[in-house]
């Protein structure tokens, strides 16, 4: 599989390098979050707002609506399920990690082909933003020994406990947490807890 840099034009539809904001107090709280030999996600997490610039930096990257500054760490090397926001997510890695992505315009009668999802490398120390018509789930580690650690920026109370009680379309169907669209490939442990099944074709498997 092709592996694009964010700095390539191929990224330009997914998403965006951000420049100009003080991200050293932020990735330093961030290398002390765990990481463990699976993966893990923490929506909010008092150390990274505490850090130091935190405040500036949510401030700026959400014209001053409330935020959250959370983590996804650990390794990874498969696609396994996409999800979708209704805001833009933007993540900041400790080392260079890679970003599985794909369209929400590409979902066609609830249904995705993973044929269509493109590959993209950050490196250490970028802020990227990740668009709210961009699918994308948990990072992907470059370095098996080092995993990845990475901030998980977004509006206030994403990805906490929420499920419609009427579920009236595959949107719906689809509605996993609070303001959490999840598309779970068939062979997923997200799928096995009863997340719609929506990506058809390979489980991709940077390994493979």
């Amino acid at each position: 599989m092709t592996i694009y840099s964010v700095y390539d034009e191929a990224f330009r539809p997914y998403g965006r390098v951000v420049e100009g904001y003080e991200t050293a107090g932020i990735l330093e709280a961030l290398k002390k979050t765990p990481v463990p030999e699976s993966t893990v996600y923490t929506p909010r997490e008092d150390i990274l707002h505490a850090a130091e610039g935190a405040a500036e930096l949510g401030d700026g990257l959400y014209g001053g609506m409330p935020y959250q500054f959370g983590y996804c760490n650990g390794h990874n090397r498969k696609l396994n399920c996409l999800e979708y926001h209704r805001d833009s997510e933007f993540n900041l890695g400790t080392q260079d990690f890679i970003l599985l992505l794909g369209k929400q315009e590409d979902i066609i009668d609830g249904i995705l082909d993973t044929n269509t999802v493109k590959a993209f490398q950050v490196p250490a120390g970028v802020l990227v933003e990740v668009y709210a018509t961009t699918l994308h789930y948990a990072p992907c580690h470059t370095d098996a020994v080092k995993g990845f650690q990475v901030l998980v920026a977004l509006p206030a109370g994403t990805n906490t406990d929420y499920r419609p009680g009427d579920k009236r379309n595959v949107m719906d169907r689809m509605l996993w947490a609070r303001n959490k669209w999840l598309l779970a490939h068939p062979d997923s442990d997200e799928a096995a807890q009863g997340a719609v099944v929506a990506l058809k074709g390979e489980n991709i498997d940077l390994d493979a």
